[in-house]
């Protein structure tokens, strides 16, 4: 079995706290309209540049154990937000990382943990009430698409005016898919129906022997998820 090293008390909350602050401080430089770029140096091929918080936080790992323990906790509040909601990662940190400081301050002063939890606990429920209040259902007003979609796109206007004509054109039952393109372009393609990256099983269903296509007018289709023998 592998040798444990174990820490006490003021020792322990420290490192940790100075991991927290590590992840944190990369991340909420990301933070709002204002954000800026992060630089992240892979093992392979170029340096990715984001603005995204939660791609930040998933890169960063300590050399030191305790600090590394303190980091992978706020990864984890950048992840599990990104997760449930899909966006507001850097936000998450930012809170989580005044949360850790401001309890370990009143630890430190003498403060009960355990009562401390049962307050941040109340204050997380009153806070998401109010904020449930103040919240406004989007639907399928474009303009309110716009200005979401703009928002989780790092405050591009443009990308969030493509993702509402998205919107505007396939409907509350379309299907929207971002995929990367091969040049610099961003656009919307409006494909009617579906499509399944998919050919035909047999060349015996080839009706058009010249193109080599299978060309159906009407047909019944039948989706099935299990293996057809």
């Amino acid at each position: 079995m592998t040798a444990k090293e174990i820490r006490f008390s003021v020792d322990a909350r420290d490192r940790m706290m100075r991991g927290v602050n590590l992840l944190a401080d990369a991340v909420s430089c990301t933070l709002g309209p204002k954000g800026r770029n992060v630089v992240i140096q892979k093992s392979f091929g170029a340096p990715r540049v984001t603005k995204d918080g939660v791609t930040v936080a998933k890169e960063i790992e300590l050399p030191e154990h305790f600090e590394n323990m303190g980091a992978q906790m706020v990864k984890e509040v950048a992840s599990k937000t990104n997760d449930l909601a899909g966006d507001g990662t850097t936000t998450a940190t930012v809170l989580a990382q005044a949360i850790v400081k401001e309890g370990l301050k009143n630890v430190a002063a003498g403060a009960n943990p355990m009562d401390l939890k049962r307050g941040i606990d109340k204050a997380v429920d009153s806070i998401v009430t109010n904020l449930q209040k103040q919240s406004q259902v989007v639907g399928s007003k474009l303009e309110k698409i716009k200005q979401v979609a703009s928002i989780s796109s790092n405050n591009d206007e443009s990308v969030g005016d493509l993702i509402a004509q998205a919107f505007e054109k396939v409907g509350k039952e379309g299907v929207i898919t971002v995929e990367e393109a091969k040049g610099t372009d961003t656009y919307v393609d409006i494909v009617e129906g579906m499509q399944f990256d998919r050919g035909y099983l047999s060349p015996y269903f080839v009706t058009d022997s010249e193109k080599m296509i299978t060309d159906l007018e009407n047909p019944y289709i039948l989706l099935y998820d299990k293996k057809i023998s």
